[in-house]
């Protein structure tokens, strides 16, 4: 089972602070690069793996999106997302993404923010996302960057000059990387750039978008302290096709 530590009390009054989640899409600094990977969701029949709060569920049906389906396995998102006026046409779904089964040819689009790199059986899933889309179908997702799931201990160290550096470890290792972020023991699969683009070609998905995130020079001006994601990318964000 997919590790829960939304559903964690402590984890949670922290975590709902973030500004992704106080501010929502306008929160996550990566979602104008990540909304651009994303098809028109008008007339389409739209999955979001990973729903949280169900932001990109309700910005799927502003933009037209005929059905829309979000899948979390806590507890706590999905009690957010549900606390926003209700709208039919979404379904929130509470589900282990481990384990999860998703019906073949019904998806045009299929979504996941932040999500996958926690997520040990990661290849059955993907093949599910592929045969779940229709022909033509889109498959988006972002992940924590290899860089920044690497290192045994994840944060920026000093050099011998006194410059910030991130220290890269362990890189062709794959395999889980255990963190203490908002709560102890957070455990992370590490995956190199390679091996997620092996997944969706294996998939038989066309990889069309590859993207190292970083902020831009606005996003940096009006929050300085992105400046120091420029050292390494704190996301990859892929975008697979299934063919006519």
């Amino acid at each position: 089972m997919a590790q829960n530590v939304y559903d964690q009390e402590n984890f949670f009054k922290e975590y709902i602070q973030l500004p992704r989640q106080v501010k929502g899409l306008d929160g996550a600094p990566e979602w104008s690069a990540l909304k651009a990977l994303i098809p028109d969701p008008k007339g389409s029949a739209f999955l979001d793996l990973g729903c949280g709060f169900g932001w990109v569920c309700r910005w799927a049906r502003e933009n037209g999106a005929t059905t829309v389906q979000g899948v979390d396995v806590s507890d706590n998102m999905l009690s957010k997302a549900r606390g926003f006026p209700p709208d039919a046409a979404i379904t929130y779904t509470r589900a282990d993404l481990e384990t999860f089964e998703i019906p073949p040819n019904t998806y045009d689009i299929v979504f996941s923010s932040l999500t996958l790199h926690y997520l040990k059986n990661l290849p059955s899933l993907i093949l599910q996302i592929s045969k779940s889309l229709k022909a033509g179908g889109a498959f988006m997702c972002s992940v924590e960057h290899p860089i920044f799931t690497s290192p045994r201990n994840a944060k920026f160290v000093p050099d011998s000059e006194g410059q910030t550096i991130w220290p890269l470890d362990g890189y062709l290792k794959e395999g889980p990387r255990t963190t203490n972020w908002f709560a102890d023991g957070v455990v992370k699969q590490h995956r190199t750039i390679s091996t997620y683009v092996t997944l969706l070609l294996q998939a038989r998905l066309q990889l069309s978008a590859l993207d190292e995130w970083g902020p831009t020079p606005e996003q940096i001006k009006e929050s300085p302290q992105w400046a120091d994601e420029l050292k390494r990318p704190p996301f990859l964000l892929l975008k697979g096709v299934k063919a006519m």
